[in-house]
């Protein structure tokens, strides 16, 4: 497929070069800083999966061609002074090289009045989990056992769950209430994988109702 792009659009540096960011499209974490050249960006966009520039080997590589580890372009985007290019995907594994979702897996400052973010990272890890125990099946996975006892069992887990959030919000319990609420939600989102429905198609009706109710 030949697609036209305006390299005018973006500023690369002298070195032919513009700095990348890759951002998880559901969890909007941030996966890891690449460069592109023209001839990498344009691969991008036509193949539809991410493709950089090597500045320590000097040659173009293909993220995931070796590992797996693919990147499914959802969209691109260059920032004001189009000097950076944002894009996010759908990542097929992990995007570091050591096994990490992420590049940026090291702290080095967090504020610990501050509680972890948005909380979205997590839901995709767990996502992705729950569609690998659906795809290998683990023998001793308590995600394995639901699927093999099918659809009733989830679905009496998912009454059962939502009935002891009840339960709890009545009790005025906050610590019993926030453990049923996490139970619920991994049993919803196990029904949600049973039933080939994605985590962010869920959201996207939620994004879409808020912005109508502005």
């Amino acid at each position: 497929m030949s697609v036209e792009i305006n390299l005018e659009a973006v500023r690369f540096d002298e070195k032919g070069l513009v700095p990348c960011i890759v951002q998880d499209v559901r969890s909007r974490e941030v996966l890891t800083l690449a460069y592109m050249n023209g001839e990498s960006l344009v691969k991008t966009v036509e193949t539809r999966e991410t493709w950089f520039w090597s500045r320590s080997r000097g040659e173009l590589w293909h993220k995931g061609a070796t590992s797996g580890n693919t990147q499914k372009v959802i969209e691109m985007r260059y920032d004001c002074d189009q000097d950076a290019v944002l894009v996010l995907v759908e990542p097929n594994g992990p995007a570091c090289h050591k096994g990490e979702d992420t590049c940026f897996h090291e702290v080095m400052l967090k504020d610990s009045a501050v509680a972890g973010g948005s909380g979205l990272g997590i839901l995709s890890t767990l996502e992705r989990l729950i569609e690998e125990r659906q795809q290998q099946m683990p023998e001793g996975s308590y995600t394995t056992y639901l699927f093999e006892e099918g659809v009733d069992k989830i679905l009496k887990k998912v009454g059962e769950e939502a009935a002891e959030v009840i339960i709890a919000a009545k009790n005025r319990d906050k610590e019993e209430l926030t453990w049923e609420a996490a139970d619920l939600m991994f049993h919803l989102m196990v029904l949600l994988r049973e039933q080939d429905v994605r985590l962010d198609e869920v959201l996207a009706v939620l994004e879409e109702r808020h912005t109508k109710s502005k």
